[in-house]
């Protein structure tokens, strides 16, 4: 069994000696005599069927399997924790032979097996922000798997991280197609389809929080805490962070406290967003609702179904929540009154979108993040966000590269974040490619991104990518949008002024002007004063690559 085909010229000899050494380890006390046992022409082990961790396992597994056939699936979830609980490490870790590697991987895929059903009950006893981060491990450590995806997209679906979950699948998809050659089955083309539509049964049927202690009825609900992780490498806005952390904190009156915070794509928005309100918990003692609203995306969330996912949390009693969106509108607000809350309302689209997700009463905030910058909320403050400064760019490069590679690099680690823009998700995916490559040194990195013609294509990691963010913004524009975009970014230089943009428009200042200021308030131009625009270097490197043969472009004889 252990050397498979190929035994020592000693078989026999070597069994009978490991044969013997077993013994007196298993039998060393005289009161478990007979553990080892002849059987034939070979040797057996005589032990209880409890005494065996793979057995127990395999008992705990078929029990749990009986129970979700019976409905009971709080003791399903029980009952396969604690056969996952047996295992410490790989089974059969060391062993050699064609018989160890064959137990080794059919025990691994039933241990596999074992997690993904306790996952599935995780997610459909509403336990799905607890779960969300294991079947991500899962699926980075077995890609291919296409039921990995899917409950990591189920799981984020139900989190209220919808972009997300829609980034998953767009991974998988590619990967499929780069190794294997195949595109996602049925199953998981499915569950796409359901989240771009906002499939209202997605949401969890049941929901089992787990034993707490029994409470009156008029006693208050348990806290919401549906916030994201913060970064732990959070790095530098301290005076956005100030200035959100003191208006947010400031609700008083009737009125609902609502901040906004606009800024273009990778600038880090959500990262503040989430670092502010967790540094906020104890100023709203009834918790935090969030939702991701896919402003950035081509499906966003129906503001009906972000309402829902928001009473769900709240603990209203039928999913089956009133159908016409208004009544529902009411009802939230009706929820709200008395509670002190903070509302996170991230990648926002418009407006609209947001209005009927704002408490009626005051005792809440909002902060609502937006490339656009708000038009009609009725907001109590307002923050543009930009780049990092560029000390700051520095700072989160360290933390992420490590400070004994940057200390032996100093120039070159300030000249990648430079070539970046100092913009965070371009700092992070160039810190992060730097990490999985211990080899590079930073000025090899700081080559790579010199070359403005394949910068962009640098700045990947996966499938977190800084064109598709900067996509996912250009999509959103109309076509005269998308249009004026293309030429003015194929200017000889990031900077123009008013007239400049009219020449290359071919319109009249006025008219020029109101289709440059629109993409201002998409966050995809800069006005750093009026009259005069200016293009993040990574965004004016992306335009390059949209110009079509009909973008006919006539440089301006002065640029200023």
């Amino acid at each position: 069994m252990i050397r498979g085909q190929d035994p020592p010229l000693r078989a026999l000899s070597t069994l009978r000696t490991y044969a013997y050494l077993l013994r007196k380890v298993l039998e060393a006390d005289r009161s478990r005599p007979g553990v080892v046992v002849s059987a034939g022409t070979g040797y057996a082990l005589s032990v209880p069927r409890d005494a065996l961790d793979v057995a127990v396992f395999e008992d705990r597994y078929a029990e749990a399997e009986r129970a979700c056939a019976e409905g009971d699936l709080t003791r399903a979830r029980t009952l396969m924790s604690a056969a996952l609980g047996l295992w410490q490490g790989d089974a059969m870790d060391g062993a050699a032979g064609p018989y160890a590697e064959a137990q080794r991987d059919r025990l691994g895929d039933r241990r596999l097996s074992a997690l993904q059903v306790k996952l599935e009950l995780d997610i459909e006893l509403g336990r799905a922000t607890e779960a969300a981060a294991e079947p991500a491990v899962l699926s980075a450590a077995h890609p291919l798997r296409e039921s990995l995806s899917a409950l990591l997209m189920l799981a984020l679906c139900r989190c209220g991280r919808q972009a997300k979950a829609l980034e998953v699948f767009d991974g998988t998809r590619r990967l499929l197609a780069e190794e294997l050659g195949i595109d996602p089955g049925g199953e998981l083309r499915e569950l796409h389809q359901r989240i771009l539509t906002s499939d209202p049964q997605l949401l969890p049927s049941r929901v089992d929080p787990g034993p707490s202690p029994a409470r009156h009825e008029d006693e208050a609900l348990p806290r919401v805490a549906q916030l994201p992780a913060d970064l732990s490498d959070f790095t530098g806005r301290d005076d956005e962070v100030a200035l959100l952390s003191e208006v947010l904190k400031s609700v008083s009156g009737q009125a609902t406290t609502v901040v906004s915070l606009s800024g273009k794509g990778g600038v880090g928005k959500t990262a503040l967003a989430i670092h502010v309100a967790h540094l906020l918990s104890d100023a709203f003692p009834d918790g935090q609702l969030h939702i991701d609203l896919c402003g950035a995306g081509g499906r966003p969330v129906e503001p009906a179904a972000a309402l829902r996912e928001f009473l769900c949390a709240l603990g209203h009693p039928d999913l089956d929540v009133l159908e016409d969106p208004a009544q529902r509108a009411a009802l939230f607000r009706s929820f709200m009154v008395n509670r002190r809350m903070l509302v996170v309302l991230d990648n926002a689209v418009d407006d609209a979108q947001v209005r009927p997700l704002l408490p009626g009463t005051g005792g809440c905030a909002v902060l609502v993040t937006s490339r656009a910058k708000p038009a009609g909320l009725p907001t109590t403050g307002r923050v543009d966000l930009d780049v990092l400064e560029p000390r700051d760019a520095v700072r989160l490069f360290t933390r992420i590269v490590g400070e004994e590679r940057v200390a032996s690099e100093p120039a070159a680690a300030h000249a990648a974040g430079a070539l970046c823009g100092f913009l965070p998700l371009a700092v992070r995916i160039a810190a992060s490619r730097l990490v999985s490559r211990p080899l590079w040194t930073i000025s090899s990195l700081v080559r790579r991104l010199a070359d403005e013609r394949t910068r962009l294509s640098e700045l990947r990691l996966g499938t977190m990518t800084v064109e598709a963010t900067f996509r996912l913004g250009y999509e959103r524009l109309g076509a005269t949008q998308a249009r004026t975009f293309r030429l003015l970014t194929n200017l000889p230089t990031t900077s123009f002024s008013l007239p400049v943009a009219a020449d290359v428009l071919g319109l009249a200042a006025l008219d020029a002007e109101e289709i440059v200021e629109s993409l201002v308030d998409l966050g995809m131009l800069d006005s750093p004063s009026p009259g005069h625009y200016r293009f993040h270097t990574l965004l004016w490197l992306y335009g390059h690559t949209l110009t079509k043969p009909s973008d006919r472009l006539v440089v301006p004889l002065v640029m200023t």
